[in-house]
């Protein structure tokens, strides 16, 4: 047997890379260009070795300031790109490499320039901006004070320079000179101060002036015909032109401190037309001025930005990895001589030669006198775990990465779980009517794969790319169960054949009542179509998809309990496999083997027996005669066997594994210590309560806590086998409701819906079925079955195994830096 197991191939996508730990020496020249090709590689994970220092303490601490500086400015430089609303397209053609200070020098340049004319253009806007309040402050207070003047002049005509109240209207004559000019003679006459407003704030200045004027004050209001653009926000605002008339200097600094703190603008507005025409010209002369001047100003600013986009991409790209490779550099320490960097890294076996051939490339290209020394080390620490994946494995790793890493070199369930996770999905979500709709969703993503892996997708979108092989393989596995389950949208057809059964006489009269007759072979793939609507349709398929969902579990199971054995002769754990996997796979198939065999004998010769009877009575009554029950000769004397192995299978994976490692750990340190110092680091990778594991921080050995950790895990595996093989019934469970669920819909909705003449009724009951079709039965049952699908694999599976305590390999690679890490 073990010369057997020796001459199968090894398992290369089963198992994580081969890791090897390397040191470099660099030269301080050849430093930089090197770590940039080794970036460009991506093939090694730098270790820190200045993990006890601060950022500010590392030695190229000022250069990665440097570099965060220039990523602060080019971020400057994308969000005055996109507030201008310019498109930049990167330049196609090569771009020369750019020294870090001659692109610090520029940045600089560029950030001083557009700076100046962003401060230019906003004291122009706010120029602008106060003229054109001006303007329509005139326009509209006018409008007042020509209303009020019109009252006045039917009046007395002698009091040409007194004030007058008449119907509540405050009015004053060369109200303009009063408020440019103020006199001992005008303290008692009546004012008024015209301005504006942002309109959310007008009923709280309005009701502010009131209760300080004492209601001694004529408020008048009007809504602005013009936004106007607030320089801070570039958003338009609303506004409301106000006039306030008063009477007393107290008054009026009462108001105009009002004016300050609601941030409202006054403008003096003269009463005479005729300067107020001039004064609206002399606006509109600087208005159009202005906007002359804020054209051109806007026009040089985006020829600038668009000067400064054409090569942003470019620029943010080196500034990121020349940020990556200062920090790969802080992770290195000085020799005594300050001359040379070591660092220490892992890499994958198979990449030694690339990374040497690399280094010497940096070493040529840097002119450097004295090349890198780059060799192997003895590693102490577990490695990292590496899979090399590819678009259609990766999808299913990042499944598996999800519930843990797996540890160095132990069986990988992803390899496994490309087959089984999408089969039993579709063993809950067999309809090759809904898997149809899921074909094509995960063609139309491979069809837009090229275009839509350059787009910056939503989280939804985005995880639904990254699943598009996922889908595409769930879809095919439901088609393959839906026609099995011979269920199109709930409805079956005659694919293969017509079905084996017909009904007693010519009018079916009694086919639901008394049944069928079969009168030719069977159907020859999956269910017949004639179990639908019949009267032992629902036994039929509840009996055929539970002892189903058993079988499936079972295997599964097993699946997991023969990679536990691969494991434990990988890491040549001989304790594992005599105390751990022999008497897990005795009890699980004792009891739960032995009824999936049971299933399988009465599935093919047509038993009445009754398995529920036979599971139970082989606990309560072993001995007793099975009666028609018995599906073999021999059945008894082998369920008693099965069931006095299961008994000693208990305490065969209680007691013997933790006295075994108790003997081990004496025997070496009561006269082998000598011998066994030697080999202590090899046994760093292994399992901690394996046999080579013994040797692993032995003076911490604690019997108590070892028979324990023992006792625990045979509970936990003789308790998980019944939940386990248990919880596979939930394949049975969710087939059976989208089963059911999809025969409501079409029978219950569709159906009836189409026996009514009325064409609008039978449109409502489409829109239903297809609203029903598209977001219970495709998207919430399609979650349902997939989460279940993921428990199934994550507990039921990969817990017979599965550590999963290791760590990614992480390599330093350009190719892995994304926009986020500035």
């Amino acid at each position: 047997m073990e010369e057997f197991l020796d001459k199968l191939p090894q398992m290369d996508l089963m198992r994580s890379e081969k890791m090897t730990l390397v040191q470099l020496i660099i030269p301080v020249e050849s430093a930089h260009r090197s770590i940039t090709y080794l970036g460009e590689l991506g093939l090694l994970q730098f270790r820190d070795l200045n993990a006890d220092k601060s950022p500010f303490q590392r030695t190229f601490a000022n250069q990665v300031k440097r570099c965060g500086e220039m990523s602060r400015k080019l971020r400057f430089f994308k969000d005055q790109i996109d507030k201008a609303g310019l498109r930049c397209s990167p330049r196609h053609e090569i771009e020369p490499d750019i020294e870090l200070g001659d692109l610090e020098r520029q940045l600089a340049d560029h950030e001083h320039e557009v700076l100046e004319m962003n401060s230019n253009s906003e004291k122009l806007r706010q120029t602008y901006n106060e003229l054109l309040e001006f303007k329509i402050v005139l326009e509209k207070a006018s409008g007042f004070l020509v209303s009020s003047n019109a009252h006045a002049i039917g009046d007395e005509t002698e009091l040409h320079e007194s004030t007058y109240s008449n119907n509540g209207f405050i009015e004053t004559a060369s109200l303009l000179e009063q408020e440019m000019n103020p006199g001992p003679s005008n303290q008692s006459g009546l004012r008024f101060i015209s301005g504006i407003i942002n309109k959310d704030k007008l009923l709280r200045f309005e009701r502010m002036l009131f209760r300080a004027t004492r209601g001694n004050m004529l408020f008048n209001q009007t809504t602005s015909d013009e936004e106007i653009m607030d320089p801070s926000t570039s958003e338009m605002v609303e506004k409301v032109v106000f006039v306030v008339f008063f009477s007393g200097e107290q008054a009026r600094t009462k108001i105009l401190k009002i004016c300050e703190a609601f941030g409202a603008n006054c403008y003096p507005v003269p009463e005479d037309t005729t300067k107020q025409r001039q004064l609206t010209r002399e606006v509109l002369s600087r208005l159009s001025d202005l906007e002359a001047t804020l054209d051109a100003g806007t026009r040089h600013r985006n020829n600038a930005l668009n000067s400064v986009g054409y090569s942003l991409t470019n620029w943010m790209t080196t500034v990121r990895r020349e940020k990556a490779v200062y920090d790969t550099l802080n992770m290195l320490n000085f020799d005594v001589t300050k001359k040379c960097l070591v660092g220490e890294g892992w890499c994958p076996t198979f990449a030694k030669t690339q990374i040497h051939e690399v280094l010497q490339r940096a070493t040529f290209d840097s002119n450097s006198q004295v090349g890198v020394i780059f060799h192997v080390m003895q590693a102490v620490e577990s490695p990292p775990t590496y899979f090399r994946t590819n678009k259609l494995t990766n999808a299913f790793q990042e499944i598996i990465d999800a519930y843990g890493v797996a540890r160095y070199q132990e069986a990988n369930p992803a390899v496994y779980s490309v087959v089984t996770y999408p089969f039993l999905f579709a063993v809950m979500f067999g309809d090759w009517g809904h898997g149809l709709c899921l074909l094509l969703g995960a063609l139309y993503l491979l069809a837009r794969e090229r275009k839509l892996s350059t787009q910056k997708l939503g989280s939804f979108m985005e995880m639904l790319f990254g699943g598009r092989y996922v889908i595409l393989l769930m879809a095919l596995f439901s088609v393959y169960c839906g026609l099995i389950y011979n269920e199109f949208f709930s409805v079956p057809f005659h694919i293969f054949g017509g079905s084996a059964y017909k009904c007693r006489d010519t009018t079916c009269s009694d086919a639901y009542t008394v049944g069928l007759v079969k009168y030719r072979d069977p159907y020859p793939f999956g269910v017949d179509p004639s179990w639908r609507g019949s009267r032992t349709e629902l036994p039929y398929l509840n009996s055929l998809k539970m002892k189903m969902s058993i079988l499936l579990g079972i295997a599964q199971m097993n699946l997991g309990l023969i990679l536990s054995f691969f494991n434990a002769r990988f890491f040549g754990s001989s304790l594992d496999i005599r105390y751990q996997f022999i008497p897990q796979m005795i009890f699980l198939n004792s009891l739960f083997g032995y009824l999936s065999l049971l299933i399988i004998i009465k599935w093919c010769t047509g038993s009445q027996a009754d398995l529920y009877h036979v599971m139970i009575y082989m606990f309560l009554s072993p001995t007793e005669e099975l009666g028609e029950n018995e599906l073999f000769w021999g059945q008894r004397p082998l369920q008693i066997m099965l069931l006095l192995l299961a008994f000693i299978a208990v305490p065969w994976m209680l007691f013997p594994k933790p006295f075994a490692l108790r003997k081990i750990h004496m025997e070496r340190f009561q006269g082998r210590t000598y011998g066994v110092l030697g080999t202590s680091e090899v046994d760093l990778d292994v399992e901690p309560d394996s046999a080579r594991g013994g040797g692993h921080h032995e003076e911490e050995f604690n019997f108590s806590e070892i028979f324990v950790h023992q006792l625990i895990h045979s509970i936990e595996f003789v308790l998980g086998s019944v939940s386990n093989t248990a919880s596979y019934l939930r394949l049975w469970a969710l087939s059976l409701a989208h089963s059911e669920l999809s025969t409501v819909f079409y029978e219950k909705v569709l159906l009836l819906a189409w026996g009514y003449e009325n064409i609008l009724i039978r449109l409502i009951g489409v829109a239903v079925f297809a609203f029903a079709t598209a977001f219970i039965l495709l998207m919430m049952e399609t979650l349902s079955a997939f989460l279940h699908a993921l428990r199934l694999h994550w507990v039921e599976f990969m817990g017979k195994f599965f550590n999963g305590d290791g760590y990614k390999f992480k390599p330093f690679s350009f190719a892995l830096i994304s926009d986020d890490d500035e």
